[in-house]
């Protein structure tokens, strides 16, 4: 790991984050955060189905 953070670090960190912002405004800041990472990866996933429904549409149509 990078960071080599262990169990105690990640506890201090998170009581320092709670006291700075307070349980509130957290839950608000993660929620927030959840919303963006949602819809992040419906971006990603979003364009890496474009390349498949072009090759869709590339493809010879046979004739009626």
């Amino acid at each position: 790991m990078p960071f080599d953070l262990g169990i105690p670090e990640l506890i201090i960190i998170l009581v320092i984050v709670v006291l700075l912002f307070g349980p509130g405004r957290l839950s608000k800041i993660a929620g927030e955060l959840g919303k963006g990472i949602k819809s992040f990866r419906e971006n990603i996933n979003s364009d890496q189905k474009k390349p498949e429904e072009e090759k869709k549409d590339d493809e010879p149509k046979p004739p009626q």
